[in-house]
């Protein structure tokens, strides 16, 4: 008999909603890492980037331009081109996303009102490099900045490897920051080491999150993003190896991270614990796909309609359609990060290949945000502009009004003195 990898449990014992991607004990650990810094400056983050980041004692914080450009060269040429492979669907993804965004005017009595699309000026993109590094990062979060138009781009990573490097460098970033954790966006969101950024993005672990929300009054983040999630959906068609070989995908990731396998049909359920009983030994990362699969689990829908209601109120960061009417049923699910529709849609073309952005909403917050682009980089900044008062009379009379009947007399003054004098 084979091993249960995935747990089944009943429809009863499905806890959805929101999950929190912020913990006290991170934030607690966070508050004291920023407060020095904030205190003490670059003699702080220095001490930090030695102790948790390995950073060589009087080593530069900052890797610029010029080296990561000699990285690029000192890399061996296939993954080179790799890189550059991959860069440019991104560049194109994020293009074409930029172009979707136009700038507004409307008439009004006596004037015009619109709005302006612009860049900020510094974003700072977070490159994960713990583990393994992850070049990908690093691609998928300068080059929507760099599309968007920012002037200044950041990407801070701990410890960078060569090939992280020249991911930097082709995505266009002007210098790395050589740390990463908690220390790694205070120095970013409070300008220590590197010019303060007006948009920090990026994933990364659990004190990297709780450094973005605890600083986000300094600055834009993107989202405050958990672990990796993925759910398939899977009906009597799907074949066992491939959403197995997806599940070990993403149990890879990170020993936090979550697989759900939300079948209609009993036998698959079966099918794929085979199959993973037969996939995992042989991988690298066995032991932390072992350890996610043991805290993830598998649901049998009565049907279609069951199943999609689950995807919907588990939102997951990755939700993989590996049904027989797989556009079908796109059209129908609500609420996910990012989208697989049929079997030949693998997740990890998004995780790398595709051109859409890896850096998505994880924890339920599919419901009410979307993964990183290029909007996050562009402000919306609207104008009112007023030539002709008697055109724009009724706009005046108005504030007059409305002001007064919310008790702000000076207001419906200010108003009211535009009004020619006889």
């Amino acid at each position: 008999m084979n091993p249960q990898f995935l747990k089944t449990i009943d429809t009863a014992q499905l806890v959805s909603g929101p999950r929190s991607a912020v913990d006290a004990e991170a934030l607690s650990v966070v508050r004291e890492i920023v407060s020095d810094i904030e205190a003490e400056g670059e003699l702080a983050l220095r001490r930090y980037a030695e102790k948790l980041d390995g950073l060589a004692p009087g080593a530069p914080l900052l890797v610029t331009k010029d080296e990561l450009n000699e990285a690029l060269e000192l890399i061996e040429p296939a993954d080179r081109e790799l890189l550059w492979r991959v860069a440019g669907r991104i560049r194109s993804f994020a293009v074409a996303q930029r172009s979707a965004f136009h700038e507004v005017e409307c008439r009004v009595p006596g004037g015009r009102v619109g709005h302006t699309i612009t860049p900020v000026d510094r974003a700072g993109c977070y490159t994960p490099g713990g583990r393994h590094p992850l070049p990908s990062s690093a691609l998928m979060t300068a080059i929507p900045a760099r599309a968007a138009g920012v002037r200044e781009v950041i990407v801070a990573s701990p410890n960078p490897a060569p090939i992280t490097l020249a991911a930097a460098a082709i995505a266009g970033a002007d210098a790395v920051l050589a740390l990463g954790g908690a220390q790694a966006i205070a120095a970013m969101a409070l300008g220590v080491g590197v010019s303060a950024c007006d948009v920090i993005v990026g994933p990364g672990n659990r004190y990297v999150t709780a450094a973005k929300h605890m600083l986000s009054d300094r600055m834009r983040i993107d989202m405050l993003a958990g672990p990796s999630e993925l759910v398939v959906l899977a009906d009597e068609t799907a074949e066992a190896g491939i959403v197995a070989a997806d599940l070990l995908a993403q149990a890879e990731h990170d020993p936090d991270a979550r697989v759900i396998l939300v079948a209609t049909e009993p036998r698959i359920l079966d099918a794929v614990n085979a199959e993973l009983a037969k996939q995992l030994p042989s991988l690298a990362t066995a032991e932390v796909a072992r350890a996610v699969l043991a805290r993830s689990f598998s649901l049998l829908a009565a049907d279609m309609d069951e199943a999609i209601s689950i995807c919907d109120r588990l939102a997951p960061e990755h939700l993989a359609l590996h049904v027989c009417n797989a556009e079908d049923v796109a059209g129908r699910v609500q609420h996910f990060g990012a989208l697989f529709i049929g079997s030949l849609s693998a997740v990890a073309l998004g995780d790398y290949t595709a051109g859409p952005n890896h850096t998505l909403p994880t924890g339920g917050a599919a419901r009410c945000t979307g993964g990183l682009s290029v909007l996050n980089f562009l402000r919306v900044r609207t104008y009112v502009q007023v030539c002709d008062f008697n055109e724009a009379e009724p706009l005046f009379t108005d504030a007059e009004h409305l002001a007064r009947l919310e008790g702000l007399e000076a207001h419906a003054r200010s108003a009211a003195r535009r009004r020619p004098r006889s």
